[in-house]
């Protein structure tokens, strides 16, 4: 069940009436839970029992964390929830990678072994609730957090429907303390929250789904294709993914305000960004700060010498990119966007680099033309590495690099642009959003001609709905 389906619209319309109806908090909490459950097994009821699991292991290991004050024993309950976690995801999502790259490894020494892998189904949301309840165990042990005692308040953390399978990684310090106050009615933003639903909708229906077609058609047979159709393949993939997991999120935060409580933000405009690390500052947020606070600091982070800050740096975006797959495209995404940091950070930190920016400073020129050519070099690098994030294989990666780069490619065949237009309209809306051309107007209208203008602006969107249906792409994550 996704949010674009008409099913859900159903669901989400039951779980809503029945949620506002109820009066106490603590069955408002328990209808939740129920649905959110409802909503993972549409899935595949069989991985409730992994998402059970997980919930227990971090409830028991907080509650443990808390009553004990032994530095020896709350290790190890540390311990035990994080192999927990990692075990259950490493099985689910690595098991098949991790015997496969051994075996080619082995090979390439000349020692060839004989295996056979398993036909594991991956179960939706894994590496999303896994990181956040691992988030929770480890502040709690910490002594950041208290540990929660109420197990169904727990239980709807881990599972709570909107953000469950894709996002963002909400943190047990900003959505736990939201279950203990009682939602009203009259504090919920139906305007903004009705707007940014219908905004993530047109994201994904309207715009990734339909040029999804002109990507797979790409990516199936890169070789075959012109240099010229390499750039359109990779361009539509940006906007793709861009809209596709921004889409999500942008519903996701709608469904949650509408039930009253609040999720993070997961993008701010990432493609206007002016160089890569800045990139990382608003492209999937929620995933770059928890990979900074419990895994890039507890490293050892900026401390050291800049040396090991470096390595810290790189180690942290090779584990972020395993994180999103399993396969070596990814590894290699996260380390082009590491090697990217790398290098900004020297250059910044580049003596020479430094007093020329300073003495430009008070250029007008410059103060305009410098953050433009930023942002075309860091969306072009960004662009490359899509590629590897995106390539069926790593010969199909090279091909569509070399077409992308250095504008070579033997192929013939041109990709069908009747859909330009949808690359078009992405671009003017997303800079109007941008630019705030359009903030909050519909906040100054009668609530009879918003809910005019909704419902026309909505069946109109149904119109251009995609033919074709493609899922969320950060659900195989």
């Amino acid at each position: 069940m996704i949010f674009t389906e008409f099913r859900f619209f159903w669901f989400f319309a039951i779980v809503f009436l029945v949620y506002w109806l109820m009066q106490r908090n603590s069955h408002r909490k328990i209808w939740l839970f129920i649905c959110s459950y409802i909503f993972y097994g549409a899935w595949d009821w069989r991985f409730l029992s992994l998402i059970w699991l997980s919930t227990v292991i971090d409830y028991m290991a907080g509650v443990k964390l808390a009553d004990t004050e032994d530095a020896a024993a709350r290790k190890k309950w540390l311990i035990l929830s994080m192999c927990g976690n990692l075990g259950l995801l490493g099985f689910f999502k690595y098991f098949n990678f991790f015997v496969g790259s051994t075996a080619d490894f082995l090979d390439f020494l000349g020692l060839p072994m004989q295996y056979q892998t398993l036909k594991i189904v991956l179960p939706a949301g894994i590496s999303f609730y896994t990181f956040q309840t691992m988030s929770y165990t480890i502040d709690v042990y910490r002594g950041k957090l208290e540990a929660v005692k109420n197990f169904r308040d727990f239980a709807l953390f881990v599972s709570f429907f909107p953000q469950l399978v894709a996002g963002p990684i909400v943190r047990a310090a900003d959505f736990l303390p939201q279950l203990t106050t009682a939602k009203s009615l009259a504090t919920v933003n139906f305007r903004d929250c009705l707007v940014l639903f219908l905004v993530g909708f047109i994201k994904k229906a309207c715009i990734s789904d339909r040029i999804s077609v002109i990507v797979d058609q790409y990516f199936t047979a890169p070789d075959t294709y012109t240099a010229s159709s390499a750039w359109v393949g990779v361009l539509f993939y940006a906007v793709q993914i861009y809209c596709d997991f921004s889409g999500y999120t942008d519903m996701a935060i709608a469904t949650a305000g509408l039930l009253g409580y609040e999720l993070c933000a997961n993008f701010d405009f990432p493609y206007f960004a002016t160089n890569i690390s800045e990139f990382w500052r608003r492209w999937h947020m929620s995933l770059s700060t928890w990979l900074r606070d419990y895994l890039y600091i507890p490293l050892g982070g900026n401390r050291g010498t800049k040396l090991f800050a470096y390595r810290n740096l790189m180690l942290t975006m090779l584990l972020g990119g395993l994180w999103h797959g399993a396969g070596w495209n990814f590894v290699i995404w996260g380390g082009l966007h590491g090697g990217a940091l790398v290098f900004h950070r020297v250059w910044s930190n580049l003596k020479l680099v430094r007093s020329w920016a300073s003495a430009q400073k008070n250029s007008l020129a410059l103060a305009q033309i410098l953050p433009f050519i930023g942002a075309i070099l860091t969306f072009y690098w960004v662009c490359l590495a899509w590629i590897f994030f995106r390539a069926r294989d790593f010969h199909s990666a090279i091909s569509t690099l070399q077409s992308f780069v250095l504008f070579h490619s033997n192929g013939t065949n041109q990709l069908d642009l009747n859909l330009l237009w949808v690359f078009a309209f992405f671009a003017l809306i997303h800079f109007a959003t941008y630019r705030r051309l359009w903030h909050n107007w519909w906040h100054h209208i009668p609530g009879w001609s918003f809910a005019a203008f909704y419902g026309f602006a909505f069946s109109l969107v149904l119109l251009f709905i995609a033919p074709n249906y493609a899922p969320f792409i950060y659900f195989q994550f």
